[in-house]
């Protein structure tokens, strides 16, 4: 199972969203760091939508997502970037 993968299970079971993307932005970041080759899956966006976040700040929804992805972050994970909102909110994604 890819990262991408085992992140949108962990995704979807701990929050049930209505929306979910995530996304491989590996290929964009190649040569920024001598070890970041642009292959494998150092860098992923996760686009959200979930009523599990309504009534909470930014903040807390982006902790509760690292916190939940925190495992794939030590692990290798070098990069993730959080687009988050609950049912209702306007989102750019």
């Amino acid at each position: 199972m890819s990262l991408r993968e085992r992140i949108e299970n962990k995704l979807n079971e701990a929050f049930t969203p209505e929306r979910l993307t995530v996304i491989d932005e590996s290929h964009q970041h190649a040569g920024h760091q001598p070890d970041i080759t642009g292959t494998g899956e150092t860098h992923m966006r996760v686009q959200i939508v979930s009523e599990s976040f309504s009534g909470k700040s930014r903040v807390d929804r982006h902790r509760a997502i690292n916190a939940l992805l925190k495992p794939e972050l030590d692990a290798g994970l070098h990069a993730l970037a959080i687009e988050v909102a609950a049912p209702g909110e306007a989102t750019r994604f």
